[in-house]
C-alpha cells in the first residue's frame, strides 16, 4: 500500500515538476537534450525513490491506527517478539506473578487493564474487610511490577467491549493479539472457547509440582487422621497431599514411607504411600474411594497460596 502511494506521489509530482519548468524557463525546457535532459530526468527518478520511501515507512509506523475513510479500511496489528499478556484481577491480587517476573521466566509486556484497576480500587474501598484487603494487595502488587527489574507493565486506557470486567478481558485480548493471564478456571474455559490463548498460575504451579514415583522413599509429617480406616494425612512443602496406609497411629509425628501410587485430581496431585516396614499396607496401588478424594478437595495443605480456582471478585457473593 505505501509502495502504491509512494508511485502515485511520485507521478504527480513529475507533472508538477514538468509544470513548472515549463512555466519558469518555457524556451530552455523545450530544447532540453543530452546531459542536460538526462540530469532533469535523473533528479525526477531520485524524488520518486524518496516519494516511495517516505510514503512506505509512514504506513509502517501507522499501519495500527490507519484508517480510510472509503471503504472503512483498517490494518491489522501485528505483534513483534512474545506477545503481550493481558493481567486478570486474580493474578495480580495472587501474586506470584511478580517471583516469575523476578526469576525471569516470564518475557515481554504485562498489560494491566485500567478496567482491572478500578475493580481493585473498588475492592480497596469495600466495606468488607476481606475484599479490601484483596484490593490493597493487588494495588500494592502492581506497584512492585511496575518498579521490578525487567518488567514492561503498561496501563490500557482502552474501554473493551463487554458488559462484565470478564467479557472485557476476554474482547481486549483478542484486540491486542494477546494472551490472557488469569487464576480463574471459568474464565480460562471461556477464553479457550474464544480463541483466546490462556495461562493459568495454578496449572504452572501444578505441572513444577516434583513427580513421586512408586518405590520412592519420602519423610512426611503426618497430621491428621483421613477419612479411610487406618489411614493418616500429611503434606509436603509444596502442599501436595500424601495419604499414608496405617498412618492413623503415627499422627504428629514425621515417618519415612514408600510411595504406592499417585493420583491427578482437580484439586491437584495426591500421594499413596505406606509406612517404611509395615509389612501389613499393600505395596500396589491403593484403592482410592470417593472419601479420599474429598478430604484432597477439601483439604487445607500449609504452603499453597491459593488453591482456589475462582476469581476473587465471585468470592464472598
Amino acid at each position: 500500500m505505501g509502495l502504491i502511494a509512494g508511485l502515485l506521489a511520485a507521478y504527480a509530482l513529475s507533472f508538477v515538476v514538468d509544470l513548472f519548468a515549463l512555466i519558469l524557463i518555457p524556451d530552455e525546457f523545450s530544447k532540453l537534450e543530452g546531459p542536460t535532459y538526462n540530469l532533469f530526468q535523473g533528479s525526477k527518478v531520485l524524488m520518486g525513490l524518496i516519494t516511495c520511501y517516505l510514503s512506505i515507512s509512514l504506513v509502517l509506523q501507522t499501519k495500527d491506527d490507519f484508517r480510510f475513510v472509503i471503504p472503512y479500511v483498517e490494518f491489522t496489528k501485528q505483534i513483534r517478539g512474545p506477545r503481550p499478556l493481558v493481567l486478570d484481577t486474580s493474578v495480580i491480587i495472587d501474586g506470584r506473578i511478580l517471583d516469575l517476573i523476578k526469576t525471569g521466566f516470564v518475557t515481554g509486556s504485562l498489560i494491566a487493564p485500567k478496567f482491572v484497576i478500578n475493580e481493585l480500587q473498588t475492592l480497596a474501598d469495600s466495606a468488607d474487610r476481606t475484599k479490601r484487603a484483596r484490593g490493597r494487595r493487588g494495588l500494592e502488587i502492581l506497584h512492585k511490577l511496575q518498579h521490578a527489574p525487567g518488567a514492561l507493565v503498561s496501563i490500557d486506557d482502552s474501554e473493551a467491549d463487554g458488559t462484565g470486567v470478564d467479557q472485557k478481558l476476554i474482547n481486549l485480548s483478542l484486540t491486542l493479539q494477546a494472551r490472557l493471564m488469569t487464576n480463574d478456571f471459568n474464565l480460562a474455559k471461556v477464553a479457550t472457547l474464544r480463541d483466546v490463548d490462556t495461562l493459568n498460575l495454578n496449572d504452572l504451579a501444578t505441572a513444577l509440582r516434583p513427580v513421586a514415583l512408586p518405590g520412592e522413599h519420602l519423610r512426611v509429617k503426618i497430621i491428621k487422621p483421613g477419612e479411610g480406616p487406618q489411614q493418616g494425612v500429611g503434606y509436603l512443602d509444596d502442599g501436595t497431599m500424601i495419604v499414608v496406609e496405617n498412618g492413623r497411629g503415627y499422627v504428629g509425628t514425621e515417618v519415612d514411607l514408600v510411595v504406592s501410587s499417585t493420583l491427578q485430581t482437580s484439586a491437584g496431585r495426591m500421594i499413596f504411600g505406606r509406612v517404611d516396614g509395615d509389612a501389613s499396607a499393600p505395596n500396589g496401588n491403593i484403592e482410592t474411594d470417593s472419601s479420599s478424594m474429598d478430604s484432597a478437595t477439601g483439604s487445607t495443605g500449609p504452603t499453597i497460596p491459593n488453591p482456589s480456582p475462582r476469581n476473587p471478585r465471585r468470592s464472598n457473593h
